[in-house]
């Protein structure tokens, strides 16, 4: 989500405090005689100029926006990204990204560059009715009881229920139905013919804190969700916004009631997500996914596409494409299939290991008292 409010490189690296350093002609992993980390060089003038559109996460940063990585073993995120440049605690030496803002703590000075991207406007209360600046399109129908902030954008053919809010600089394509109640935090973004069922709440701030002097303290949330075409949820879901890009809801992905979908989550395309399922920060899913009821996925885990995964497992690991897992922890179909065939045995087992367990402690008995009787006739 690139803003009209650029800033150059080195306007960037005096907002958070960083050095500007150019490492195009250190050899990965090079070091000096002394074994010290190379020293990057200072930027061309028309280099520092440069200008920066927005702030994003390494995936979905765009060629004219800045990036962080937080760790330097945390370099594989950089991979693809098509980012100017990143913000880093040290030199990264294996970055593709040669353009670096070295900084003491990569979270806080990214916190700024995307408030100054994207000014929060949660603070903002959202007006009765329709704000001045909003465009909503002439065959678009909003209820009266509905509050549309400002700067949103509604396109043609949609149906906007009675209490609806829609907060500051959200968009919305054509032929969407938002039913009653239905809350869109700042900033989320629905494509073509989205709908959303009562009391669905999108864009709510995600489970994030951390502990400073024996206190739970949250953590940035500053990103947005992305609702692309043709998705339903159903009613009293919630999508949570991404730390500091897009929660995205793929192509055709269908989502039945109270669903909890957690912060940075990137859910595929054509995806059927029953009700009931939670899905932790930072999952991924690839297409044509099936979560059943009560399905539980650990955070920062990645489900290959076709996956189908049983009503209430709890999935701890990657899933592998196109195949059916069951249980908590969720294994193979054949393998836990073959743990609940053991386990319905159970009691079986148990009978047959207490009558086992009883005649061993008979013949024990029996042998003892004849060892015994040898004894005493050895005696006699």
């Amino acid at each position: 989500m690139a803003s009209s409010n650029g800033l150059s490189l080195q306007e960037i690296a005096d907002l958070v405090g960083g050095r500007l350093l150019d490492f195009s002609d250190c050899p990965p992993n090079a070091t000096d005689s002394s074994g010290d980390a190379v020293q990057g060089k200072s930027l061309s003038a028309e280099s520092l100029a440069t200008v920066c559109t927005g702030a994003a996460p390494p995936a979905e940063a765009g060629p004219q926006e800045i990036t962080l990585i937080d760790q330097a073993n945390h370099v594989g995120q950089l991979s693809k990204s098509k980012a100017i440049a990143v913000i880093a605690p040290e030199y990264v030496a294996e970055s593709p990204i040669r353009l670096q803002i070295l900084v003491d703590d990569p979270h806080a000075a990214f916190t700024q560059l995307v408030g100054h991207f994207r000014p929060a406007l949660d603070g903002a209360m959202t007006v009765s009715g329709i704000d001045p600046t909003a465009k909503v399109h002439p065959s678009s129908q909003v209820h009266p009881s509905a509050n549309v902030g400002a700067n949103v954008e509604i396109g043609p053919g949609c149906t906007i229920a009675a209490g609806v809010t829609i907060a500051a600089g959200c968009q919305i394509d054509a032929d969407c139905t938002l039913h009653p109640n239905v809350t869109l935090y700042a900033y989320c973004q629905l494509g073509e013919r989205v709908t959303l069922h009562a009391g669905t709440v999108v864009g709510a701030h995600g489970f994030g804190y951390k502990m400073i002097d024996g206190r739970h303290v949250p953590t940035a949330q500053l990103g947005y969700v992305v609702i692309e075409n043709d998705v339903e949820v159903g009613a009293s879901s919630t999508i949570d916004r991404g730390t500091y890009g897009a929660t995205r809801i793929g192509e055709g992905t269908k989502i039945d009631n109270q669903v909890m979908i957690a912060h940075n989550c990137q859910i595929g395309r054509h995806n059927l997500l029953c009700s009931q399922v939670g899905i932790a920060g930072s999952c991924t899913t690839g297409d044509y996914v099936v979560l059943a009821g009560q399905v539980g996925l650990k955070d920062h885990i990645a489900l290959a596409d076709g996956v189908i995964v049983g009503a209430q497992a709890g999935v701890m690991d990657d899933l592998a494409p196109n195949q059916v897992y069951l249980g908590s922890p969720a294994t193979p179909q054949r393998d836990q299939m073959q743990i609940m065939a053991v386990q319905r045995k159970l009691p079986e087992m148990r009978r047959d290991l207490k009558r086992l367990t009883q005649q061993v402690a008979r013949m024990n008995a029996a042998s003892e008292e004849k060892a015994a009787d040898t004894n005493r006739r050895k005696a006699a």
